[in-house]
């Protein structure tokens, strides 16, 4: 069932044109990620599927009576309410039953004819099962269930939504929304003010999200548990496509390498037909030149297709001449924190080696970016020392830009670090990173996020440094930027501390984990997927006693198995799929080629045939498709 369709929509502000000929649909438990580079028009077309704001054209029909909810970047007045109240409010016709019921208690309690008791006990009873039926005596628990799942602690419960940053507001936003359960729901970037705890927490709920759900994401790994389409939107257009962020971005590469080689093809066809007008338009032949001079114009009016539009990418590469120790880095009794009364963790002994890449990871607050500026000498040790290996030189990346000056201009940034440079020679250079014209000379505090890290990842690659220590380094990066660093990282020489929440970065990198919890640093080998199942292990293995709470734990962590081994096996299922979906679309494409071709070339046969296993292939596509979101 369509809960809303969209018809050639289009929005425009002025003479800007965000988006043009939008024809999208969302039917009941589709769960799309909305994807695209920054400044596409992702979030006002957010804003018009909610009716937020009107298209310019085109029309959004909405099924009758659909609730629909909306998570903005920047949240609203939150007005003089507490947290908990506002969420209360939401339960308002239970908070009216509950007081029905006790008002009802009271009347019975004081009553001594048997008649008018019965009379009450029979409505009280009737009132007490729609109360239950309704979630009564759970919301409260639901509530705070979802507070503590996005990172609230007991203690901001009840602080008034104006004293909250604009993070937590974001975060109490999310946390209503969750609880009044629209069958709409329409996420701006969810996880930008969310540790790993809560991501994984937000993930598990959208599972199990009974109605739709679109949501813009710079979270690869986000949108690999919890995308079954992916809509693209780029060069004010939206592309859909079939299942999750990684599925999408290999039929995004075959479909513009199918558009090249289409293009390609045409251009041959024009060029080739255009020489052939010239050379014959005026002997013997011009009879037929006129009339492939006709075709030709026809053809490029109502067949010919625009070249593949490719977007600006940024052109990074990190690398350095000097080779470090084997050691790179190591600890040796090391207490991190800023007071000895109360320290934010003790480290084992840890080291890192030559070409590691570790992956430092846990929740808010837990001492990271203070473990990292001890390692940089900024925070001194309250015991033990860090041992920095032979010809080791760092390059630093701080958490939020911090190693930036706003009133510096990007240009002023660059020189900074790389005095050699001319001004011409550093203006080029940071057109590389997209900043062309004028941009050079914008100061860093007027600059967006995105635009503040290329400039922080432009002034790295000058550093020449072996270790690299990154604090969030594709935070404020859209995912094609994302996608490069990457790549850029995974060709780097030397060693890499990653301080993150990128779990495909993670994945995608990380020889080692360390996870600091609790004031606990805990070492895993691997990526990771490795580091779950080395923490699962863990946790199976962990002591046990013969009290009433060791055995509810022991049934606990065997329930947790047995979920674990399932979630393990319809992974495997789920990739077996994806391996199979790929397939097919690549034989499709093939198969579409040689169609065309056979077409073009009048055997009627071949096309009957190629169109015979074309058929056949569409149809295996459309079971596997079927399979593959049940499974999901």
């Amino acid at each position: 069932m369509s809960l809303l369709i969209a018809r050639d929509l289009a929005k425009s502000y002025g003479a800007l044109d965000v988006f043009q000929d939008v024809n999208v649909r969302i039917e009941r438990g589709d769960r799309i990620g909305l994807v695209g580079p920054n400044g596409q028009g992702k979030t006002t077309l957010l804003k018009v599927l909610a009716g937020i704001e009107p298209p310019t054209t085109g029309e959004v029909m909405r099924a009758r009576s659909l609730r629909v909810g909306y998570l903005p970047q920047i949240p609203p007045d939150p007005g003089s309410r507490t947290l908990y109240a506002d969420l209360l409010d939401i339960f308002h016709d239970l908070r009216e039953q509950a007081e029905a019921l006790r008002s009802l208690e009271r009347r019975m309690a004081q009553t001594s004819d048997e008649e008018e008791l019965e009379r009450l006990l029979t409505r009280y009873g009737k009132l007490q099962a729609q109360f239950e039926w309704a979630g009564g005596y759970e919301y409260e628990f639901r509530i705070r269930r979802v507070l503590s799942g996005l990172g609230f602690e007991e203690a901001e419960f009840h602080q008034p939504l104006s004293h909250l940053s604009g993070g937590e507001r974001t975060r109490a936003l999310l946390a209503r929304l969750i609880l009044e359960e629209p069958d709409l729901l329409l996420l701006d970037e969810p996880t930008n003010h969310l540790d790993l705890d809560a991501i994984e927490w937000l993930e598990e709920t959208l599972l199990q999200w009974k109605g739709a759900l679109v949501v813009v994401a710079h979270d690869r790994y986000f949108l690999d548990r919890v995308a079954t389409r992916i809509w693209e939107m780029n060069h004010g257009r939206v592309t859909a496509y079939r299942g999750h962020y990684s599925h999408y971005v290999v039929q995004r590469e075959q479909r513009l390498e199918h558009q090249r080689r289409e293009w390609e093809k045409q251009q041959e066809y024009i060029a080739k037909t255009e020489a052939f007008i010239r050379r014959y338009k005026a002997g013997q032949r011009s009879r037929e030149a006129r009339g492939r001079l006709r075709r030709l114009e026809r053809f490029k009016r109502q067949e010919a297709i625009e070249r593949p539009k490719e977007d600006p990418r940024i052109r990074l590469e990190i690398t350095t001449d000097l080779r470090s120790g084997d050691l790179v880095m190591a600890t040796e009794g090391l207490v991190v924190g800023y007071d000895p009364a109360a320290p934010l963790f003790r480290c084992p002994d840890v080291e890192i080696r030559r070409g590691q890449t570790v992956a430092l990871i846990g929740p808010n607050g837990a001492g990271k970016t203070s473990f990292v500026r001890t390692i940089l000498g900024e925070i001194p040790p309250l015991e033990g020392k860090i041992r920095l290996g032979a010809s080791v030189k760092v390059g630093y990346l701080a958490q939020g830009l911090a190693n930036l000056k706003p009133d510096q201009s990007a240009l002023e940034a660059i020189l900074e670090v790389a005095p050699d440079l001319t001004p011409e020679q550093a203006r080029r250079f940071l057109g590389w990173f997209l900043f062309s014209g004028d941009a050079a000379f914008q100061t860093i505090g007027t600059l967006s996020g995105g635009q503040r890290s290329r400039v922080a990842l432009a002034r790295l690659s000058l550093l020449g440094a072996n270790f690299l220590i990154l604090d969030e380094p594709t935070h404020h990066l859209d995912i094609e930027s994302q996608e490069i660093l990457q790549e850029v990282l995974a060709r780097f020489p030397g060693t890499v501390l990653l301080v993150t929440h990128d779990r495909y970065l993670v994945e995608a990198l990380a020889t080692h984990v360390w996870e600091l919890r609790d004031g606990r640093l805990q070492t895993y080998e691997g990526g990771y997927r490795a580091y779950l199942a080395q923490r699962a292990v863990g946790q199976e293995s962990a002591p046990s006693d013969d009290s009433g709470r060791g055995r509810k734990d022991r049934e606990r962590r065997k329930l947790e198995r047995r979920q674990q081994q399932e979630e393990r096996r319809q992974r495997e299922r789920i990739a077996a799929l994806e391996e199979e979906i790929v397939a097919l679309e690549a034989e499709l494409a093939r198969l579409g080629e040689a169609i065309e071709r056979a077409g073009r070339e009048q055997r009627t046969e071949e096309v009957k045939e190629l169109g015979l296993k074309y058929a056949s292939a569409e149809r295996r596509l459309e079971e596997l498709m079927e399979q593959w979101a049940a499974q999901v």
